[in-house]
């Protein structure tokens, strides 16, 4: 995701000599309510389907196949290197419908806002919701805002919901993983979970990372293109990591994976603070990668458009499916040993998104 453009109106346009804060009038559903709704969130997401500001979006949908998704936004802190809680929750539910093989087409976005949230940070969150769904072609059509007493909401909690059309011929799933099937990567990993981790706490590294937080729906939409349904199975691996994803897909493909540990690229920072921290970069959370199960013969050609994409550009093969091991993840190690990946069984980096 590209760095939020600052030459954005970020002045926010309610009265804040006024309203510098939120207030719990702010969702009491009086004339604050809708003060914050009409100068804030109507403003910020301005479009055709949710100007009638009616109960809910009234959208025509082509006949065919949709794809639903609904995330939780709960990142700490709100801003942290390379985007914020509102790019986030716009990312990581067009990345959901992404893997859905789906084009994502509208959002909802519902607010829970902790009284004394500045509006002017407000503000911000909302005008960088706006960037990202434009950058990914994607409408925020409707909304709710509550708000919660002060020490209640870490300041801003977000949920989204997105839909999304599935083109005609593609079928994306668990299920059809297949043995033989290439495990594809479409770049380094570990850097979202590391930029969180950088802002927490007092923590700080030599070389700041940026998060990696991106709309991938342009990037599956050019291996789809390139492929076709010869893509089985697509993951964004998010919380738990890679391992936690690829563990999560052998358990329901009832199916082996083996993966190459070399072939995974980790940035030197990341691998650097992982081994500080005493984390496993296989673990850490990222927002902006995907993991794409292909079948054996067209692999090449989804590599190349995968590389062949802005977001894609460092995306390597790293493993293949297998019968052997059912429901299980091994790792070839750099120096020829091999070792289970387990799912992860806590939390290893709290709060990344």
């Amino acid at each position: 995701m590209s760095p939020v453009d600052l030459s954005l109106p970020f002045a926010c346009p309610l009265p804040i000599s006024d309203y510098p804060t939120v207030l719990l009038a702010h969702g009491g559903g009086g004339r604050l309510s809708h003060q914050l709704i009409d100068k804030v969130f109507a403003k910020a997401f301005a479009n055709e389907l949710l100007a009638p500001m009616h109960d809910g979006a009234v959208m025509r949908v082509p006949a065919g196949r949709i794809a639903m998704s609904t995330d939780s936004f709960v990142v700490k802190p709100l801003f942290f290197p390379g985007g914020n809680i509102g790019e986030l929750a716009v990312c990581g539910t067009v990345n959901d419908l992404a893997m859905c093989g789906a084009t994502p087409m509208w959002l909802t976005a519902g607010y829970i806002l902790e009284e004394g949230l500045s509006m002017e940070t407000l503000w911000r969150v909302a005008s960088s919701m706006r960037q990202a769904a434009d950058q990914a072609g994607v409408k925020i059509v409707t909304g709710d805002t509550k708000v919660v007493d002060r020490g209640k909401g870490d300041g801003i909690f977000i949920n989204t919901a997105g839909v999304g059309l599935i083109p005609e011929g593609i079928e994306v799933a668990p299920l059809r993983m297949a043995a033989g099937d290439v495990v594809l990567l479409s770049g380094d990993i570990g850097r979202h979970g590391v930029a969180i981790l950088s802002v927490r706490d007092g923590l700080s590294f030599e070389s700041e990372l940026q998060s990696d937080a991106a709309p991938l729906n342009g990037l599956v939409t050019s291996l789809l293109t390139a492929v076709g349904n010869d893509v089985h199975v697509l993951r964004d691996p998010t919380r738990g990591g890679v391992a936690s994803a690829l563990c999560e897909l052998a358990s329901a493909a009832k199916l082996g994976v083996e993966i190459h540990e070399k072939a995974i690229p980790v940035r030197d920072a990341v691998r650097g603070a992982c081994e500080m921290l005493g984390l496993d970069p296989l673990y850490v959370a990222n927002e902006g990668k995907l993991v794409a199960f292909v079948k054996k013969e067209r692999a090449d050609e989804a590599l190349a458009a995968l590389r062949a994409h802005p977001l894609g550009t460092e995306a390597s093969i790293i493993g293949q499916v297998t019968a052997e091991h059912p429901g299980r993840v091994v790792m070839k190690s750099g120096m020829g040993g091999k070792r289970v990946i387990e799912m992860m069984s806590g939390e290893q980096l709290p709060r990344i998104c």
